[in-house]
């Protein structure tokens, strides 16, 4: 069975070779022992923090094959971003240049670095393992977070993100950041990428342009790509798209991949989400649902074929489902339709 939980020490090893398999532009998970365990041990703190209200947060998932012990990916939701360090975006706007007695209008495209994100919740860190790839198993990983969300909304923002993947070479060079490159920067992608996944973002404030830079002016083909994806990243822009996610024209300023950003209230998964009673039994038919026990620090999810409608009050699960939930009959969990 599969089944997310959060992360625990014990998956060190696991979590680095996830770093190591991400590659190039995955910069939430730079493969460096000291953040990575950092990572680990914040997410635990954050899971058996008393909240209030979102702050510097971190909550860090595991995909673990129960039958194996094998970890098969990871997710992670942020409760709130640029508290501690600046969050920096590009936004995609217009200019117009004009000039009545000459007859000439003209609307240009503008770049303009900003941190409009501040305090915002963050999905992220998403990667499942290619040998992995299948079933329901990527929904599972993205879409359990909904579920959190729902959940345990004191924890986070009114409104929530996901930077998507911008399109990177096979040797890791982006378009977009040759061109920043070549002008403001000595420092090639990889390792700019790198040195904003361990937390030394000075050098961006220090010689980033300050000003908005003129679309029209960067390489062709440092234009094509902004506002797109790498190509392993479109079923995760289609699935949060699916969810009421959209562009607003905010870019990463290494790549120029999209953001996207939903009001959490507005989320598909967490607008049809359902909490219902326990029954354990058998069943025999159903549609495909998420779904996840009520607790915090033990947090599990899951897929199964459920048979529930709206206007279910308990739903009934296998007892093998209820030991990986760690629920009993009596118990609360909460449903989503995958």
């Amino acid at each position: 069975m599969m089944v997310i939980r959060p992360i625990r020490a014990d998956d060190y090893p696991a979590l680095y070779g996830i770093a190591v398999e991400s590659g190039h532009g995955f910069t939430s998970l730079p493969v460096n022992d000291e953040l990575l365990m950092r990572k680990i041990t914040r997410s635990e703190q954050s899971f058996s923090k008393v909240v209030s209200q979102p702050g510097d947060e971190g909550y860090l998932f595991v995909l673990e094959d129960t039958t194996t012990g094998e970890i098969c990916g990871t997710s992670a939701i942020e409760a709130a971003v640029g508290l501690e360090d600046a969050f920096y975006h590009y936004h995609l706007g217009k200019v117009v240049h004009s000039s009545r007695s000459l007859g000439v209008y003209k609307t240009v495209d503008i770049l303009t670095l900003c941190n409009d994100y501040t305090g915002v919740s963050e999905l992220c860190t998403l990667f499942l393992r290619e040998n992995r790839r299948e079933k329901n198993n990527g929904r599972l990983l993205s879409k359990m977070r909904f579920l959190f969300l729902a959940e345990f909304s004191s924890r986070f923002a009114d409104r929530v993100i996901a930077e998507m993947r911008g399109v990177s070479e096979s040797d890791g060079s982006s378009p977009f950041w040759q061109w920043l490159q070549e002008h403001f920067f000595s420092v090639d992608f990889p390792t700019a990428d790198y040195l904003t996944g361990i937390g030394q973002k000075v050098f961006i404030a220090e010689l980033m342009p300050k000003y908005p830079i003129y679309v029209s002016l960067l390489s062709k083909k440092a234009q094509a790509v902004i506002g797109e994806v790498h190509e392993q990243t479109k079923p995760a822009l289609a699935l949060l798209r699916s969810e009421g996610f959209s562009n607003r024209g905010y870019v990463d300023i290494f790549d120029a991949g999209p953001t996207v950003e939903a009001r959490v209230e507005h989320i598909r998964s967490v607008r049809n989400s359902q909490r219902l009673q326990v029954q354990i039994g058998t069943v025999t038919q159903g549609q495909p649902f998420l779904i996840s026990n009520t607790k915090l620090a033990d947090y599990r999810a899951t897929w199964l074929a459920l048979d529930i409608n709206e206007y279910s009050e308990q739903v009934v699960i296998p007892a093998a489902v209820a030991e990986a939930l760690q629920v009993a009959a009596g118990d609360w969990v909460r449903v989503t339709r995958i």
